[in-house]
């Protein structure tokens, strides 16, 4: 029998991935005061995520999760979330066409400010400092005084998510996410690209959109084809953080992180008798759970009767990152698992994670064909399986970033250097982005 919950019963469990502050008494202090602040988020808005991902849990919708590896304080503008929101939209725009299934739009968005790190301490010309965890916890920069970690930080990681929020609201009600300009958005990439696939879809799309028109649809008083319904998410790792932003639902009841409408866990965090478990166990929230290739059946049987006690579609989504090889080997023995014990999961695919290397001039970076070849493997998989490949998750940009080598663009190594501009790992740009949505389409068609 587990131990009662409550939103701090977390700090007496072993912790991984936590930053060292020199002064306790301080981080206690922007605690406090983040208890004070309103939730980011609405306890109403996570059900009603809860509520889509569970058709995307019974093979009736599509998740599609993605947005930058970690969010930074000094890229943040309008324009740069407004182009990010733009290509989601955009693949979202081309899945629901191809597939006709409901795409539920998830931003790794407006709070994934902490990463989790393989070493403490980063050495550079004989100097050690502490690893870079985030702008929520120290920065980028390597000296001293920007790699102390700084609890003021969680304050302005708190400020940033909120502005953030407001932004995609306005976007999501206020006319950008019109279906119409969506298409428009769309053409402007076929424009680009020789391959006639694309061209047939955009196409589709239009003949669509004339119809809806010819039916009186799609005008100024069907809101319907104007907003969408758009969700954050973020990797909970800095529990201290994520805890003062939980709050009991005066109406409902039950507890919500309301930092995020949906969190995810992430391979390095995952121990069944630690803390960040013990917190997520609690929280009425979505959860994401990060699965590599060395996972093993049983456990992940474990975690979930963990986690979801009560076997409710929509609560958990199983997030692999293996690389197509190891997809390949491993993922039927998962699946199988989860059918024979009969559990109710998602399953996503992250294609990134695993295909990330070391170009020859030194640039950390990603082969668009790699991730393309784990996501087919996949779907293949599934379709094998009789089950549902019900998501992706990404991390994408909607800047003209050269993070990520190939694509229709034909990035090559020697372009990386033209505009890196990550801070943690690389990214897909827009057109990347908008090329596989239309290569997903395929794979889902065909399942």
């Amino acid at each position: 029998m587990q131990k009662q919950w409550n939103k701090n019963s977390w700090r007496t469990y072993p912790i991984s991935q936590q930053p060292i502050y020199d002064n306790k008494d301080h981080v206690k202090k922007v605690e406090s005061e983040i208890e004070k602040l309103p939730p980011l988020v609405f306890a109403e808005e996570v059900r009603n995520l809860k509520e889509k991902l569970a058709d995307v849990a019974e093979g009736k919708a599509f998740l599609l999760q993605g947005g930058d590896c970690a969010e930074s304080f000094s890229d943040f503008s309008a324009n740069n979330l407004r182009d990010s929101f733009k290509v989601l939209l955009q693949m979202s725009a081309i899945l629901t066409y191809a597939t006709s299934l409901p795409v539920i739009k998830v931003g790794r968005m407006a709070g994934q400010f902490a990463k989790p790190r393989s070493e403490d301490f980063e050495v550079k010309d004989g100097l050690k400092l502490p690893s870079y965890r985030g702008d929520i916890v120290n920065d980028i920069g390597f000296d001293e005084v920007a790699r102390k970690p700084d609890p003021e930080r969680m304050l302005k990681a708190y400020n940033q998510s909120a502005f953030t929020l407001n932004l995609l609201r306005a976007f999501a009600t206020g006319g950008l996410a019109n279906l119409e300009k969506v298409h428009k958005w769309n053409l402007d990439f076929v424009k680009q690209t020789t391959k006639s696939k694309f061209l047939e879809i955009a196409n589709g799309i239009s003949k669509a959109l004339d119809f809806m028109k010819a039916c009186g649809l799609g005008t100024k008083n069907n809101s319907e084809f104007e907003q969408v319904d758009f969700f954050t998410s973020h990797e909970a790792l800095l529990l201290n953080y994520e805890a003062c932003l939980t709050r009991t639902d005066s109406i409902m009841g039950g507890w919500f992180d309301c930092s995020a409408h949906m969190l995810w866990i992430g391979e390095r965090t995952r121990k069944l008798d630690e803390a960040h478990i013990e917190f997520m166990r609690g929280i009425e929230n979505p959860i994401g759970v990060k699965i590599g290739p060395k996972t093993d059946s049983d456990y992940v049987i474990d975690l979930i009767n963990k986690l979801n006690p009560k076997n409710i579609p929509g609560r958990i989504t199983l997030i692999t990152r293996m690389g197509s090889q190891n997809l390949r080997y491993n993922l039927p023995r998962l699946i199988k698992g989860i059918k024979d014990n009969k559990k109710k999961v998602i399953w996503s695919c992250d294609p990134m994670h695993a295909n990330t290397y070391k170009s020859d001039n030194g640039y950390k970076t990603r082969s668009f064909d790699r991730i393309i070849e784990e996501i087919e493997a996949f779907f293949l998989i599934h379709k094998q399986l009789d089950t549902f490949p019900g998501g992706i998750h990404l991390e994408i940009t909607g800047q003209n970033v050269t993070e990520c080598v190939g694509g229709e663009q034909e990035i090559k190594e020697e372009n990386l250097s033209d505009r890196y501009h990550t801070h943690c790992d690389p990214r897909l740009n827009a057109n990347q982005g908008v090329e596989l949505a239309f290569k997903i389409s395929e794979f889902l068609k065909t399942n």
